[in-house]
């Protein structure tokens, strides 16, 4: 059976950081930084994601910073608005307002902390699917959240028209195959890890949604495109040469070691919002030590 659902973006998406300046978001910052990104190669912005520090966003910020990517990215590339939430109520409200300001997809994540059934899971999403009218992709992350998609919730949503895609960081490897086998023709396929891109496209994904991007937007996006001409063995190789640097930004959750890096690039400051705090000197060194030998950073820089 053939796709029917329009895919909202193929490649590389970066799930951008929020910087902060003096606990505000920091909107000069945000704009020059989607600017590079766009130079750079990047397919897609998602904005007020995980790396984003949405869930510390206060409702104002939310909607203000969304509206800000929107505006300021102009139509050049597609932006995905994170917009889901443990409160189903919030998150139509959260996502009407992104519709409405000319988002051009939605990213749900699961219900973190309630921990839903797969009753309720189905009910949420579906709710948030009937009250919106722009493509929505589905994003897995149990280790966060406690909550997991599974096959049989997967096959129930895919049927919805405006329930497009899955970003799938869960991990296994064994469960996304299933997914891909069962709901590929009615879902596309994202990577939710970057040192699973060149696997999970080779079961059909038509990209990733990454924390790399941040810091290297052009490489990321070449592992995708290289994987979807067919240079199957460049693309694996390109992910390799990078997984030194892609473990660097995952020694500490996430978005802790990205928004340093950004920091040490002079995208931003390095602020971040508790109950997240500044790295561990001892990591930071690690992850420092990883960026220069990528030509990110040149030698002694603090």
């Amino acid at each position: 059976m053939s796709k029917l659902k329009d895919s909202v973006f193929t490649g590389a998406a970066v799930a951008i950081i929020t910087p902060f300046k003096n606990n505000c978001v920091d909107f000069e910052s945000l704009g020059r930084f989607i600017d590079f990104q766009i130079e750079n190669g990047t397919d897609a912005i998602v904005i007020c994601g995980t790396t984003g520090e949405g869930s510390t966003l206060t409702d104002e910020e939310h909607r203000a910073t969304i509206k800000y990517a929107v505006e300021h990215t102009a139509g050049r590339v597609p932006v995905i608005a994170g917009t889901g939430s443990n409160d189903t109520d919030y998150a139509i409200s959260l996502s009407r307002f992104a519709c409405e300001v000319g988002s051009d997809a939605l990213l749900l994540v699961t219900p973190y902390y309630n921990k839903a059934t797969p009753k309720g899971l189905i009910k949420n999403f579906i709710s948030i699917a009937d009250a919106t009218d722009k493509p929505i992709i589905l994003y897995n992350v149990p280790s966060r959240t406690g909550c997991n998609i599974s096959l049989p919730v997967y096959r129930e949503l895919a049927k919805h028209e405006r329930i497009v895609a899955a970003k799938e960081a869960s991990g296994n490897i064994s469960a996304i195959a299933e997914l891909a086998a069962e709901c590929g023709d009615s879902l596309d396929l994202y990577s939710g890890n970057d040192d699973q891109i060149v696997p999970i496209m080779s079961l059909g994904a038509k990209g990733v949604i990454s924390v790399l991007s941040n810091i290297m937007p052009r490489e990321t996006h070449d592992i995708c495109s290289l994987f979807l001409e067919g240079k199957v063995e460049e693309s694996r190789r390109l992910q390799l040469e990078l997984l030194d640097l892609i473990n660097s930004l995952f020694i500490e959750v996430n978005p802790i070691p990205v928004k340093a890096a950004c920091a040490l690039m002079g995208f931003c400051t390095s602020e971040i919002r508790l109950p997240l705090c500044e790295m561990d000197d001892r990591n930071f060194e690690i992850l420092k030590s990883a960026m220069t030998r990528h030509g990110l950073l040149k030698e002694g820089a603090r």
